[in-house]
């Protein structure tokens, strides 16, 4: 199993910050900054965000493809950040997605990430939402199968493990499989072990992601009584999880994810917090190494 990092983990580097947060008063590049720092965690995997690059300008995907390629790096491109396809009602949504999906190639990458909706329609009745995405997906999968693209479907605090299993089962397409995002499954209530267990046959990206509790409010915010946290402080069973994916015979990474941080590791940098996921992680892979394989001596 492969360790990576999800760009989004740096969002207000990238100049998305959010209400409750502070900016941090930092800007990055993907190519100059992004990269480098995942080169210098010695990472297996990086997830670039297209809202936070140039994914049409073909002289900076070259050089980002370049540098992706000396560095040996896997890597997934991620699609729909906040809305996604707005619960398969959006179809100017459904031609960007389109339109993106070719250009994965000139940053070297097969697995592109996509998003079908968001918190923002959690509330609303399922069953018309996962109807309406698998009939936009079609035609998303369709410009996939034509450009030897996987899309990633990710649970995007928008529906269930067995709603996005319904999505995949129903489309029944080698070019549409899942991005598995730890902590979104206990937004929506869900055990995350129960929900990796559902997803795992279909999972071939993660998002890593820990996730606390915040004084005060509901769980039913979803976001702001479930904010993140670096890897290994919150509540989720990472291993237990990975244990589940090895078995379904997943072989991608274990992609460490930020979003809304948590006090007190709100005061701590980006930097810091995903360099510590980075570390629990590694050490979660050691241990299912050592599980299957003996311990090295």
């Amino acid at each position: 199993m492969l360790v990576g990092i999800d760009s989004y983990s740096f969002h207000r580097y990238f100049g998305e910050v959010y209400p409750q947060q502070a900016d941090p008063g930092k800007r990055w590049d993907m190519k100059d900054d992004f990269v480098p720092f995942a080169v210098s965690l010695d990472v297996d995997e990086v997830a670039l965000e297209t809202l936070f690059y140039p994914a049409f300008d073909d002289n900076y995907c070259a050089a980002l493809k370049d540098k992706l390629d000396e560095a040996n790096l896997r890597r997934v491109i991620g699609w729909g950040h906040p809305d996604g396809l707005h619960r398969g009602q959006d179809t100017e949504a459904l031609a960007d997605l389109i339109n993106h999906i070719p250009r994965a190639k000139n940053v070297g990458a097969t697995t592109m990430r996509i998003v079908a909706s968001s918190m923002l329609y959690v509330d609303e009745p399922h069953d018309p939402q996962v109807k309406a995405s698998i009939t936009m997906l079609r035609d998303a999968v369709r410009a996939a199968e034509d450009n030897g693209v996987t899309l990633a479907l990710e649970n995007h605090i928008d529906f269930t493990s067995l709603e996005i299993l319904e999505i995949i089962q129903t489309i029944d397409s080698e070019n549409l499989r899942v991005n598995f995002d730890t902590g979104n499954s206990l937004r929506l209530f869900e055990n995350p072990v129960e929900a990796a267990k559902n997803l795992a046959p279909y999972t071939i990206a993660t998002h890593t992601k820990d996730i606390t509790t915040a004084w005060g409010g509901s769980p039913s915010e979803r976001f702001l009584f479930w904010p993140s946290c670096p890897v290994g402080e919150g509540l989720i069973d990472f291993l237990s999880i990975a244990r589940v994916l090895v078995e379904a015979g997943f072989d991608g990474s274990l992609a460490v994810e930020l979003d809304l941080i948590a006090s007190p590791w709100d005061e701590a940098t980006e930097e810091a917090n995903v360099t510590q996921g980075i570390r629990y992680l590694k050490s979660i892979v050691a241990q299912l190494d050592a599980e299957q394989n003996g311990p090295t001596a």
